[in-house]
């Protein structure tokens, strides 16, 4: 986010306080940040559509720059109105998924979904052959995907980098 909007010094990050791995990305998170000279504004939302408002208002209330929205199911399923939110605001913003960036929103750096997805029918495969499920190894994602909506972009008054260009894998117009 920060080398595709530079002048951002205040980033909000949406995200699940309650999820497993919260702590140990918040601490990676807030590592980066101080590395590039950017201040985090965590924002609580776990599962009920209330808490965006609240966290819409905060966003706003604390003048964030640009904001990073973590994976969750509730900003998975409320998609729609982060996009909206983030357009009204002008706020730029990184999603986790690249549907996000497909219904609006303006960039996304994620997992390749379907590389995974292809995955699965080996697994069942070992299992149905007798396989422990403890057993098997776990594989990490190998690919990840930079997506860059272009209309978002220009709507915002952002011009992207030559370097982030470069590193997409696909922009959207």
């Amino acid at each position: 986010m920060v080398e595709a909007y530079a002048s951002a010094k205040r980033i909000a990050v949406l995200a699940n306080p309650s999820a497993a791995s919260y702590k140990d990305f918040r601490r990676e998170q807030e590592h980066a940040a101080a590395s590039v000279g950017v201040d985090l504004l965590p924002m609580a939302a776990a599962t009920r559509p209330n808490e965006l408002a609240a966290s819409f208002a905060n966003i706003i209330q604390h003048r964030a720059q640009a904001m990073l929205v973590i994976n969750n199911v509730l900003f998975f399923v409320h998609r729609q109105r982060v996009i909206e939110f983030a357009a009204k605001a002008r706020l730029p913003v990184m999603y986790c998924f690249t549907e996000d960036v497909e219904a609006g929103g303006l960039m996304a750096y994620a997992v390749n979904y379907r590389d995974l997805y292809i995955r699965v029918p080996l697994f069942v495969d070992k299992i149905l052959k007798g396989a422990r499920p403890g057993d098997l190894a776990i594989e990490q994602p190998t690919r990840y995907e930079l997506q860059l909506n272009l209309k978002t972009a220009k709507a915002l008054g952002i011009k992207f980098p030559q370097s982030i260009l470069l590193q997409a894998t696909k922009m959207l117009e």
